[in-house]
């Protein structure tokens, strides 16, 4: 049976005693017929209609300790998830490992990325950013050949880069916050 919640079952089998079919309830819904035939059956052979025990692993932390792994993070956001590992008990005082705090985190809708490392753009800047590409629009190649186009980017195939990774909700947040200052350099058109 698929996983629907348990208000959502109650809501199915309150329609089913209204005298609707299954087939309207699955519309409505939106789940499969065959979910509500069997929730149906469920109730009738078993009494009841919530889930039974499953097989599978304990999770090897609590709630409480997962909103604390969450809470560590978003205070500091450049702590790696292997950091905050070794600093956290489980269940029973056991250890836990980096991944478990990468799903922790990652279910909490937070991603690894890099830090946005550079001056915020205002209003002003961007549009004299516009100016800029505007005014050289029409330069032919005799023009651009005295300009020099630098990308910094790094390609890291077989090893780490050493970068630091901060874990973060959204691209958004990149906008509203720099995590240091850029000062000279070359300016890039």
């Amino acid at each position: 049976m698929s996983r629907i919640s348990e208000v959502d079952r109650h809501r199915a089998l309150g329609l089913l005693q209204a005298g609707l079919p299954i087939s309207e309830v699955s519309l409505r819904m939106n789940v499969n017929r065959t979910t509500i035939f069997r929730l149906r059956q469920r109730l009738r052979e078993m009494d009841t209609v919530s889930d039974r025990p499953r097989s599978g692993r304990l999770r090897c932390t609590t709630q409480r300790q997962d909103r604390n792994l969450v809470r560590n993070h978003v205070k500091n956001r450049d702590r790696s998830p292997s950091a905050s590992s070794c600093q956290t008990r489980g269940r029973n005082s056991q250890r836990i490992g980096a991944n478990t705090v990468r799903r922790r985190l990652s279910t909490s809708g937070r991603r690894s990325r890099r830090p946005y490392i550079g001056p915020i753009l205002a209003h002003r800047h961007r549009h004299q950013r516009t100016l800029c590409a505007q005014e050289h629009a029409a330069w032919d190649g005799i023009q651009w050949r005295s300009v020099v186009f630098s990308d910094e980017s790094r390609f890291c195939i077989d090893h780490a880069d050493g970068r630091v990774r901060v874990w973060r909700r959204s691209v958004k947040d990149t906008k509203q916050i720099a995590l240091g200052n850029t000062t000279g350099g070359v300016q890039h058109l």
